[in-house]
């Protein structure tokens, strides 16, 4: 959902020069982290969670840029939408338009259909067991 979001977090200004790089043009530094750093994704993680804190758990399912809101009645979920993009409005993390999808009933979310059946495996996954004949 968040286009390259560890891009989104400024780099503290005495960690910068730990960043530096040489080009044909001169040494710089990445004033924002880059996916190489070490502990990039941990970070990411810590914002994306602190961000949506009161959500998690509750009507928010986040690991690293993959999100979803969920309602168990379809009345609530337009207040729990409200609820993530005021977070989104309130703290700026850029989002992607093309990765998000609105008013579905079911989805794929980590490897497993999440629906208002509850969470099940994803056919596409257990395709080659449910294929197999005995012998």
């Amino acid at each position: 959902m968040l286009p390259q979001g560890y891009h989104q977090i400024k780099m503290y200004a005495e960690d910068e020069e730990k960043t530096a790089f040489i080009t044909e043009y001169g040494l710089y530094c990445w004033k924002v982290m880059s996916f190489g750093l070490k502990n990039v994704v941990a970070t990411y993680q810590r914002m994306v969670n602190s961000i949506y804190a009161t959500q998690i758990g509750r009507n928010m399912e986040i690991y690293v840029d993959d999100m979803l809101v969920k309602s168990k009645v379809r009345t609530n979920h337009l207040k729990n939408l409200r609820n993530t993009f005021d977070q989104l409005r309130k703290r700026r993390p850029r989002i992607n338009p093309d990765k998000c999808s609105l008013g579905v009933t079911s989805r794929n979310f980590l490897g497993y259909m999440i629906s208002e059946r509850g969470i099940e495996p994803n056919p596409d996954k257990i395709k080659a067991i449910l294929d197999m004949r005995p012998s």
